[in-house]
């Protein structure tokens, strides 16, 4: 069992005001309008969102990342009705290649703190996965996101011998896509990507990092379940709960390259295990 008192105390100490409004939206019940309000602050001139938004990109453009994890927010709200999420689909237009995805990290990073694999390349990239799965999510029928879809139908079942993030992003779209019999075989494709323990290793990352049964497969219900044993699934739950550290907190297990960086990501981190225990009925 969590303290969530701890937990609570360290995004209060530690956290950006962002994530204690999303820890406010999930504990609480408050309204969504002050945790959008905070969100709409990381807004860039082009109708993007950038400012370190997302941690790893700490420059003040628009990336995809930070769009991301604007979406995420709205999600993890309730509030992916807000018309946020169709600017968001304005700026995607703009940035968009002609197969339909978008750049992991575009141009304007260059020269500013950023993770050693955040590096700015024209092709279209994994994020593309996740964004699009979140449009769906919030049942979006903006016009980038048909393009985008294909784009990643394509990808996804071209691919042989993808891991780490790929996998990740991908199973968010096909978690969130409304065709359940093309996702759930989908899906399928990645089990040989996995360990006996349902872990995905990141190949370059920090020794032994990896993403976790949990982490690949946050809900209840959705087709990525099927990668997974019920054990599988309660012994990351487990471990989750016993990652809380003395001070409250949880941490991200990726690198650490600056003390802004790995302070934001454990607020983050905080705020989205308790969310990921809630949801599983562990709170």
């Amino acid at each position: 069992m969590i303290d969530l008192t701890a937990a609570e105390q360290f995004v209060y100490a530690n956290a950006r005001l962002i994530d204690r409004h999303r820890l406010a939206v999930l504990l609480y019940g408050a309204p969504a309008g002050q945790l959008v309000e905070t969100l709409r602050a990381y807004r860039t001139d082009d109708g993007g969102f950038g400012h370190a938004l997302e941690p790893d990109v700490r420059c003040p453009g628009s990336q995809p990342s930070a769009v991301l994890h604007a979406l995420d927010v709205l999600a993890g709200a309730n509030a992916l009705d807000d018309p946020l999420v169709d600017e968001i689909g304005d700026w995607l237009t703009t940035i968009t290649n002609s197969d339909g995805g978008v750049p992991t990290v575009l141009p304007s990073a260059d020269g500013y703190p950023r993770a050693p694999w955040m590096v700015p390349a024209p092709e279209s990239g994994f994020l593309t996965y996740a964004i699009a799965g979140r449009l769906w999510q919030a049942g979006s029928k903006h016009a980038w996101l048909p393009a985008a879809t294909e784009w990643c139908w394509t990808t996804i079942e071209q691919a042989d011998g993808v891991g780490g993030y790929t996998v990740k992003f991908a199973l968010d779209f096909l978690d969130a896509v409304p065709d359940p019999a093309r996702a759930a075989a989908a899906v399928d494709r990645f089990r040989s990507a996995l360990d006996a323990d349902g872990n995905l290793p990141v190949e370059g990352g920090t020794e032994d990092e990896k993403i976790t049964p949990i982490t690949l497969s946050p809900h209840p219900g959705t087709p990525s379940r099927a990668l997974f044993t019920s054990a599988q699934l309660d012994a990351d739950l487990d471990r989750l709960a016993a990652d809380q550290h003395d001070d409250g907190g949880w941490d991200v297990d990726y690198l650490h390259w600056s003390p802004g960086q790995a302070l934001d990501w454990r607020g983050i981190a905080t705020v989205n295990a308790v969310a990921t225990l809630r949801t599983n009925g562990r709170l």
